[in-house]
């Protein structure tokens, strides 16, 4: 990319193509973005909801670029209707999401003590301990077992509410809506779910106004009380958190059904033993295709090249990270599961300031997870045949509905 507008290509705009919502079994790549991929670095594209289209920039190199440069921002899809997946949008002030510097790191560095590398040390003895529960409860009952009912779905909540601060009295009532919330059941169900959580979230924040405690409702309390963001932002921030163990859900989802239906795969996994198998977690979260289609927009703040195309000031643009992890440039061979890929510099948990602020939380669960289920039920595998396994459906994060299981 370059900076200078006298040197901007004029190279006629590609036609833009639909990209309608699909229902996708498996891992399963999306069809659609594999024929964007296929036409060229840069194309245009019109989503189910929204206004107009936007540009999609699918090379590992451009989406690298353009989510790390500042004339590309988020907070101005706020006040647009942008060509998009979701049927509502309904930005709230706070969230990290749609929030441009400065305001992006004062809002991240409210929270960040919570998601340090050494917060999730300490938590990883208790997560272990909220794992082995859940585990002794299955292996006691004895099979067949559902995972993501019975361990895959309650673990990342419980240990989100360790993160986030939940009191133990109150932590079945926000599990209620979290569910509720992630859940396909329908967008009213949903939106009561959220207004009872973002009330209770707000109530939660003003009762720690005054704490010193490590968790993030008690950081957001502190920064509230500092005069550093104001209470509405603190919710708006801590809401996506909160919610935010469904990644892991549906991610480890997708790798257990992948091993499940691989021999060869869980074979490897397996010989490379707990704490060792960082590679394969990598690799796996380069592979599989944790969401349905496109996430957040940017718009372009001024006149940019990107891949030879004027990107005109005011116009949208998203970036596939799920295209960039299958870049042959980058991935040799990117269809494949390769559990010695060397280097894996994979974007599953984004670029640039974006990044994932709970990355390592998400990591050190996904690691907890594969480790303990593989080693404490050894003969593993699925209860029904693959073709029978439930995939979500009009969800944005894709993953197996239930996961049955025997061993």
């Amino acid at each position: 990319m370059t900076e200078d507008p006298a040197l901007l290509t004029t190279t006629t705009a590609p036609p833009v193509r639909e990209w309608p919502a699909l229902d996708l079994d498996g891992a399963d790549f999306d069809p659609v973005l594999a024929e964007l991929m296929r036409e060229g670095p840069l194309t245009r594209i019109r989503l189910p909801h929204g206004e107009g289209w936007a540009w999609l920039a699918t090379r590992y190199d451009d989406v690298r670029a353009v989510t790390n440069d500042p004339r590309f921002g988020r907070a101005e899809v706020t006040r647009r209707q942008v060509t998009r997946m979701a049927p509502h949008f309904k930005p709230r002030p706070g969230s990290l999401a749609f929030a441009d510097q400065p305001d992006h790191n004062r809002l991240r560095k409210a929270v960040a003590g919570a998601f340090t590398v050494a917060a999730m040390k300490r938590l990883r003895p208790r997560a272990q301990r909220l794992l082995d529960d859940l585990v002794d409860g299955v292996v006691r009952d004895g099979p067949p077992a559902d995972l993501i009912e019975r361990v895959l779905e309650p673990f990342p909540l419980a240990v989100v509410s360790e993160v986030m601060g939940v009191p133990a009295e109150d932590r079945e009532r926000v599990h209620s809506w979290t569910r509720e919330i992630i859940s396909t059941t329908g967008a009213e169900a949903a939106g009561r779910a959220k207004e009872g959580l973002y009330g209770w979230i707000a109530e939660a924040i003003r009762a720690r106004a005054g704490g010193t405690g490590e968790d993030v409702y008690a950081l957001l309390g502190a920064a509230v009380g500092r005069g550093e963001i104001s209470e509405e932002e603190a919710v708006g921030l801590a809401g996506p958190l909160q919610i935010g163990g469904e990644a892991v859900t549906h991610n480890c989802g997708q790798m257990l059904f992948l091993m499940l239906t691989d021999p060869e795969l869980l074979r490897a996994t397996r010989a490379l033993g707990p704490g060792a198998r960082g590679p394969v977690l990598d690799e796996l979260l380069r592979y599989i295709p944790h969401r349905s289609s496109v996430g957040l927009a940017r718009i372009a703040l001024e006149d940019v090249e990107v891949a030879g195309h004027r990107i005109a000031a005011g116009e949208p643009v998203y970036v596939s990270y799920l295209a960039a992890n299958r870049d042959p440039e980058v991935f040799p061979d990117p269809d494949r599961v390769d559990v010695e890929r060397a280097p894996n510099p994979h974007l599953a948990f984004g670029n640039g300031p974006h990044y994932c602020t709970g990355a390592v939380l998400a990591r050190t669960q996904t690691e907890l997870l594969v480790d303990t289920l593989l080693d404490r039920l050894p003969g593993l595998r699925l209860a029904v045949p693959a073709d029978q396994v439930a995939w979500r459906r009009r969800t944005m994060i894709r993953g197996p509905r239930n996961l049955p299981v025997t061993w």
